[in-house]
């Protein structure tokens, strides 16, 4: 399954869930991660958490979701956005996917740099126990239905 992990500044959140799902879906998932206004860099703080937890961090980068909408563009089978409501966050929408969820985390990213490898931890945390719940799933043999239900669950 191809998965496009979005939020707005693809530094911290859909890093991270990019990051779990690519490594602990065993192949089963291919993930991807953009923004609709890419910081340009993933947060520091990303970096090192993952590190710490033991995951490549080669390879990631802050890239713009208009690197997703060309003809070349891997076809996405989901759309997650992770979008937090602090701050009244905008949370970009991905039309044409056949699959949307949304898995809101506040970011890790506005919290004071004193707070952020707490915030980071909790964030981690959270999207871990998300994608937990989607992976422990036979998703491959679920219907369009019942796939969309079960990432609602998951994201309320």
């Amino acid at each position: 399954m191809n998965i496009l992990v979005l939020c707005t500044g693809n530094s911290a959140r859909s890093i991270l869930l990019e990051t779990i799902l690519n490594h602990r879906s065993d192949g089963r998932i291919k993930a991807w991660s953009a923004g609709s206004k890419p910081a340009g860099r993933v947060h520091p703080q990303s970096l090192r958490l993952l590190a710490e937890k033991g995951f490549p961090t080669d390879g990631l980068s802050s890239q713009s979701w208009d690197d997703y909408t060309g003809p070349d563009a891997p076809v996405m089978d989901a759309v997650i956005t992770v979008c937090g409501s602090a701050a009244g966050e905008e949370c970009p929408y991905w039309p044409g996917a056949p699959l949307r969820a949304h898995w809101g985390i506040e970011d890790p990213a506005a919290a004071t740099p004193d707070d952020q490898p707490e915030a980071f931890e909790t964030a981690y945390k959270l999207l871990a126990a998300k994608a937990d719940a989607l992976l422990v799933l036979p998703f491959e043999e679920m219907t369009q239905e019942d796939l969309q239900a079960v990432f609602d669950r998951i994201g309320a």
